[in-house]
């Protein structure tokens, strides 16, 4: 659509003059004011004329038969769209002839490519997310800087941005110094090994449970963790091990999402890197002693102290971001460095970007903090240490179980290696589409029931909706149908292509706002659209041969961008179901 929007604004612009010649307003002006209409009806484009009336000195009905007048007379926009004044409305109806040839050969053409763009051409982006803390499990609550950032990974590269996928683990700290205590305390190797990462989920539970009985289990805590950072090498192998006790289930996850990064690299690989760091502080006369520990005051910007070292040294998480951005500054060179955490982060966010702001490097403005709403089992906050958590791992298997019970049921003919594979592609996208529905700022109180309701406006909804695609090319191509752009015969056929042209703008957006839902929507719009041409407009079985090549031209162009669509929310694709 923005084609068109664009031949739309240039028209407008350029008659703006006619109606009051001492008047001038942009092409991009008037394209910022375009809108799409809530009903229907009313055009596919609409211009609210009131936006010009202090410019023109007009009543805006007036200004929307001005422009309509103008626009006729010039002919700028004839056989491409039909004009209707409303009120205060320039309204503007896409002409069948203009999505036949403008429109829908270039989604045949381009394909999964349509939508797409090369602004990020030349441009690195750096996305740290997922970053799971280290031997807690990965539940429910990761799922948002999990699937967000790898959502805004697949959406920058789709605007040519070279992106870069880092996985900031959590695997240093002062939990680890609790780990450490409780293992030594009540742990067994052996039961570790064969229970994996909630055996030591149930140690850390166990250890707060203690705690707060015995304070000073804590001061043993901090005491291991500082043993730790100096390198003590039987801690050392401990929290190794942790690691790799922890991987072997977060790889499963990982995998099951589609999910792969380009680094690993957590907050232990920059504990060599933080001291050069702390000392540019004590150079630039920022770092200040209070109660012992160092601090950075933050007070002139209206916000806390941002704290670098505690009392006894030990650094937190501020000075390990720190030390992390300007290693992927000096690494990747970065136009943009992104981080999909929790919105209850904010403030950290805040603090350290302006401390690296004060600290004097070029590239602070390019850091960006993608905050997402937090998640509550029954309104109650996700915690680890009180167990009040949804595994990741019980959900999506709980998913996968059910849709491969609904294809038992439904179809019989798939089984085996077939069956599963599909049972787990839907199964852990309808988890997926449902966390990524509604906005991501905000808050959710997670339902299983809901999200593994497969009726209504759901992930196993679009993704039946594109496995019927696939059905439909299967057999054109069987039956020898060759898709063709023959003329817009119906309402239903031009409203789904309508809807297809917005697809660009989708993407655009979703990149500049940082927010896939705004694509997760989109599918059910198209999905909608394609839903209610299948059951009005026979594809296949229409009587006329180019009533039926161009359906089935339609019906491919749906397949492509309902395809690209799906797969920039980290669903995988399904032919069948």
């Amino acid at each position: 659509m923005t084609n068109i929007k664009k031949l739309i604004a240039d028209a407008c612009a350029s008659s703006i003059g006619t109606i009051n010649p001492s008047a001038s307003v942009s092409s991009d002006t008037v394209m910022s004011y375009l809108e799409y209409p809530p009903d229907r009806a009313m055009g596919d484009i609409a211009l609210p004329c009131f936006k010009f009336s202090r410019e023109l000195r007009m009543a805006p009905p007036k200004i929307a038969e001005g422009l309509s007048a103008a626009i006729n007379n010039s002919g700028a926009l004839s056989g491409k769209v039909d004009m209707s004044v409303v009120g205060g409305y320039l309204n503007f109806r896409v002409a069948e002839e203009y999505l036949r040839s403008s429109v829908l050969p270039v989604i045949l053409e381009l394909g999964e490519d349509y939508g797409g763009s090369d602004e990020g051409k030349g441009k690195t982006v750096v996305l740290d997310y997922s970053s799971p803390n280290v031997a807690k499990p990965f539940h429910i609550g990761h799922l948002g800087s999990t699937v967000i950032g790898h959502s805004l990974k697949k959406l920058h590269e789709f605007c040519g941005y070279k992106c870069v996928g880092i996985n900031h683990l959590g695997d240093w700290g002062t939990q680890f110094g609790k780990m450490i205590v409780a293992y030594r305390k009540w742990g067994d190797r052996e039961v570790i090994e064969a229970g994996g990462v909630d055996e030591l989920v149930a140690l850390y539970v166990r250890f707060h449970e203690e705690a707060e009985k015995d304070a000073a289990l804590e001061d043993e805590a901090r005491a291991e963790f500082h043993k730790l950072e100096e390198g003590d090498p039987d801690n050392l192998a401990l929290w190794r091990w942790f690691i790799d006790v922890s991987f072997k289930e977060y790889n499963v996850t990982y995998k099951q999402l589609g999910i792969e990064f380009d680094s690993y690299a957590g907050e232990s690989f920059y504990t060599d890197k933080m001291p050069e760091q702390v000392e540019l502080l004590r150079e630039k006369g920022l770092l200040k002693l209070d109660d012992g520990a160092s601090i950075v005051d933050l007070s002139e910007y209206g916000m806390p102290p941002c704290l670098i070292l505690r009392s006894d040294g030990s650094t937190l998480y501020p000075t390990r971001d720190i030390a992390a951005a300007v290693y992927r500054a000096r690494t990747y060179d970065f136009d943009k460095c992104i981080y999909v955490t929790a919105a209850a982060q904010s403030l950290h966010f805040a603090q350290w970007f302006r401390v690296v702001e004060l600290m004097g490097y070029p590239w602070a403005d390019r850091l960006v903090h993608v905050p997402y709403g937090m998640v509550s089992i029954g309104g109650e906050k996700l915690a680890t240490r009180t167990g009040n958590v949804i595994l990741l791992k019980d959900l999506l298997k709980t998913a996968i179980d059910k849709v491969s019970d609904i294809i038992t049921t439904k179809n019989p003919s798939l089984e085996g290696e077939e069956k599963r594979e599909i049972s787990e592609a839907v199964g852990v996208g309808a988890v997926i589409f449902h966390y990524l529905l509604n906005n991501r700022i905000r808050d959710m109180s997670f339902s299983m029931e809901d999200a593994l309701n497969f009726d209504g406006n759901t992930g196993p909804y679009a993704m039946y909706t594109y496995a019927r695609t696939c059905s439909i090319k299967r057999r054109a191509e069987a039956d020898g149908v060759v898709p063709s752009c023959g003329t817009i015969t119906t309402e239903e056929e031009r409203q789904l292509l309508i809807t297809l042209s917005r697809f660009g703008e989708v993407v655009k957006g979703a990149v500049q706002e940082y927010e896939p839902s705004l694509v997760t929507r989109y599918i059910l719009d198209v999905c909608a659209d394609f839903n209610r041409f299948y059951h009005d407009c026979p594809i296949l079985n229409a009587e006329d041969e180019g009533v039926k090549s161009t359906r089935l031209a339609i019906t491919t162009a749906v397949n492509s961008v309902l395809g690209r669509a799906l797969s920039l929310i980290c669903i995988r694709k399904t032919e069948k179901i």
